[in-house]
């Protein structure tokens, strides 16, 4: 029986943290420049149309993330973290030669289902290996290593192309990360099955749902539901802070460099932080650190149109970040505490189905709002929406199954 703990597979885990820098690095290699590309080089001005690629991003990674969560229940974790960087390995070649915008669209399909695909797979993984004690701390780890390379990558980037131009420089960075991250997958990843046969043996008394998991996640388990919608409500506003953000920084005067520091900055406290977020909420209660964290996010946002110098919006966006951080973590600790672990595959799978389509939802949202009214308009409207979405989990989250930290004739803590 393979043993639990981050302890007893230190090994195996830190290179699933590395491979999801990787994987992260994908991402950041557009959040910095591709509005820009849109305006400047595709003469596209509508916001609706430029925010078209987070939106086909947006549908294509959340589809992803629920065939890559009931596959790998089928088919094995490795397997669909090495067919999710097969779709990556285009993705830099593509936003490099695209002479229209229809090619930028078609990048952005095939690397949704690179994030839907690589990024499950490796949660799933993590949280296989961790057992219960750390899974907050596994869950704080991986999304500490994938949205710090979002932030490192979408800084280089930025700075890559002040000094260089727009295309093609910036992506040879994306050719080096997907090329590492397959090799990497291919010849050094365990599947990690064996391991949740492990948690099942080490918890005999725990039961299978009998209601359909599409469901349960959904709609039908009240904790699950509040988790599901305040994980897209924080994806829906980073999906407007994606599109939003660089128009509306240089709109304000900020050059690309400082914009870069702007679209970074956000990402990397959103990374760095979720190593502490994510244990501390193994301790304190996953509701709580979910309910602050959605305020936190709410609370920069409705202040981010009050600015104007470049420090404050440092400042916000590192706010912003802290929000983020502080519920990342435990959306995916949360889901697992609340499922079988024979179940929790597809489960995670469709908690990131509604998580990520809030990337397409929100910039639809923000594309329209910036259209009929302003860019201002729609970062406020959406600090309003992820206001109600903390609210909506207060009221919904009764209670919530928590790691077992204590003594043996403690019991554990409830939220």
């Amino acid at each position: 029986m393979k043993p639990l703990g981050l302890k007893n597979n230190w090994k195996q885990f830190s290179l699933l943290v590395l491979i999801n820098a990787f994987v992260g690095g994908m991402v950041g290699l557009e959040r910095t420049i591709l509005p820009e590309i849109a305006e400047t080089e595709f003469g596209i001005a509508a916001r609706s149309a430029i925010f078209s690629f987070i939106i086909v991003f947006g549908i294509t990674k959340a589809a992803s993330n629920y065939f890559a969560g009931r596959f790998a229940q089928q088919y094995g974790r490795k397997k669909m973290l090495i067919v999710g960087w097969l779709f990556g390995l285009p993705v830099p070649f593509i936003l490099m030669w695209a002479d229209s915008w229809n090619w930028v669209i078609a990048a952005n399909i095939f690397l949704g289902i690179n994030q839907g695909l690589a990024w499950s797979a490796n949660v799933i993984m993590k949280i296989d290996l961790a057992g219960k004690k750390d899974r907050g701390l596994a869950m704080g780890l991986n999304e500490f290593a994938g949205y710090l390379a979002v932030a490192v990558v979408a800084f280089l980037t930025g700075w890559i192309a002040s000094e260089f131009g727009l295309r093609p420089y910036p992506f040879y960075l994306g050719i080096g990360i997907a090329a590492i991250g397959l090799l990497l997958s291919v010849f050094f990843v365990i599947d990690t099955a064996p391991w949740v046969e492990a948690e099942v043996d080490e918890d005999e008394n725990e039961k299978r749902s009998k209601e359909h998991l599409f469901w349960k996640v959904s709609f039908g388990d009240r904790n699950l539901f509040a988790v599901s919608q305040s994980g897209m409500a924080t994806n829906l506003k980073d999906g407007m802070a994606w599109g939003i953000f660089p128009l509306y920084l240089t709109a304000a005067g900020l050059d690309l460099y400082q914009v870069g520091i702007v679209t970074g900055i956000y990402p990397a406290f959103w990374g760095i932080l979720q190593v502490v977020t994510g244990k501390v909420s193994d301790y304190t209660g996953r509701k709580r650190m979910l309910f602050w964290g959605l305020l936190v996010q709410a609370g920069s946002l409705l202040v981010f149109p009050l600015l104007s110098e470049f420090y404050e919006f440092v400042i916000a966006a590192s706010f912003l970040g802290i929000g983020t951080a502080m519920v990342y973590p435990t959306f995916l600790a949360s889901v697992a505490d609340l499922v079988h672990p024979d179940d929790r595959a597809e489960s995670i799978g469709v908690f990131r189905l509604w998580r990520d389509g809030g990337y397409a939802v929100g910039a639809l949202l923000a594309g329209f709002l910036a259209d009929m009214f302003d860019l201002g308009f729609a970062i406020t409207i959406t600090g309003m929406i992820v206001t109600v979405s903390a609210i909506t989990l207060f009221i919904s989250m009764n209670k919530l199954k928590e790691p077992v930290h204590q003594k043996n004739n403690e019991k554990p803590e409830s939220v």
